[in-house]
Formats: structure tokens, C-alpha cells, sequence
């Protein structure tokens, strides 16, 4: 039986190094690559085609959480396992939206990511169901596209100006997104907006 090829993109060096020994036990298991949640990650798997992408999906600015979605775009046959924590819960929400195969608890088991990644391998669904309460308990996130937009950039350490030209907007327009974005999530300052928006996984 041929092995099963897998990608592991994770950002903790020494939480990386551990799955990679344990998946290296494995007698149906070959870690092709191992790597930092990155746009390299994409390109990475478009080279080495592997059957199953392992994905920390909780990185900061979403970083995971599009690298899971450009994956599901670009390589349709690799099956993905996210990792991630019962919280934020809109992040949760996000994943299972993005239908992935695989969702498991960062907190789980080493014999529940081999399990999980031997199921999405044969094209099953293996999604932890405590984090599915978790999603479910996720508020409405209140962001119109274009406030997230608008959020996201200056999250990511754009400037007023920076963004206005970004999105083709005058600075006015960029500072009205911010304060809705502020009034929207109680803040008092972008921030704190920032910071709650992402708890929430909102970001």
C-alpha cells in the first residue's frame, strides 16, 4: 500500500518538529515537506503534490485560514486537516464553511491526527464535534465586506493613507469604515477594534 504524502504547515517550530517525528513513525505516512503557514506553503504543494495538506488554520492575520483557502482553490485533490483551538469560534465558523475535510482539536491526541489524517485520505470527514458546538456558538460576525476590508489592511500595519490608496478610497471614506468598525465591536480605539474583531475570528 503506497504511503500516505503529507504537508505539514505549522508556525511553532517546536510543535512542527514533534508532528513531523510522529508522523515519521508512521509505516503509511511520508512527510514531504514541513514548513512555516506562509504563501510559500501553496506553491510548495503545487510542486510536490501531497495527499493530505496538515494546516495550523489559528496563525495570526488569517494567515492559516488563507492558506487553507488557496489550497481548496488551487489543489482540489489534496485533502486538508486544519488544526486549530476551540477558540475564536468565528474562525471555526470560517473553516467549516470552507468545507475541509478534516478539523481537529490543536489539544487532541496524536492518535486523532493519525486517525484524521488516514480518514481524509480515503476521503472521509473527520471533524472534531466539540469544535462544532464551538462554531455554532460564534455571533453574527457585523462587518460589511468592505469594513473587513478595510480592517484586515490596517490589522496587517497599513496606514490611513496606505489603505485609501490600497482600495481606491479618500482617507475620509477609510476613517468612516474604521469608526463603524469601532462603534460595531464598542472599541475606542482601531486597536482595540482589531484585537476584539480577531479574538472573535472575525478578521
Amino acid at each position: 500500500m503506497r504511503s500516505i504524502r503529507v504537508l505539514l504547515a505549522e508556525d511553532m517550530e517546536l510543535l512542527r518538529t514533534a508532528l513531523v517525528s510522529v508522523l515519521s513513525d508512521e509505516d503509511d505516512m511520508e512527510v514531504v515537506a514541513d514548513l512555516k503557514c506562509a504563501p510559500e506553503v501553496v506553491s510548495v504543494a503545487q510542486r510536490l503534490r501531497p495527499d493530505v495538506a496538515v494546516v495550523a488554520a489559528d496563525v495570526p492575520q488569517i494567515g492559516g485560514l488563507s492558506t487553507v483557502h488557496e489550497l481548496r482553490r488551487r489543489l482540489p485533490d489534496c485533502r486538508i486537516v486544519a488544526l486549530t483551538a476551540p477558540k475564536p469560534p468565528g474562525l471555526l465558523k470560517r473553516l467549516l464553511a470552507a468545507n475541509v475535510p478534516g478539523l481537529i482539536d490543536k489539544n487532541a491526541s496524536a492518535a486523532r491526527l493519525l486517525a484524521a489524517i488516514r480518514g481524509v485520505a480515503r476521503g472521509d470527514t473527520m471533524i472534531d464535534t466539540h469544535l462544532v458546538s464551538a462554531a455554532l456558538s460564534a455571533g453574527r460576525n457585523p462587518f460589511t465586506p468592505r469594513e473587513l476590508h478595510v480592517l484586515r489592511l490596517a490589522a496587517g500595519g497599513a496606514s490611513g493613507p496606505e489603505i485609501a490608496k490600497e482600495l481606491c478610497l479618500s482617507q475620509g471614506t477609510v476613517r468612516n469604515y474604521l469608526s463603524s468598525a469601532m462603534n460595531k465591536t464598542g472599541a475606542r480605539t482601531r486597536i482595540d477594534a482589531i484585537r476584539i474583531a480577531g479574538e472573535a475570528g472575525w478578521l
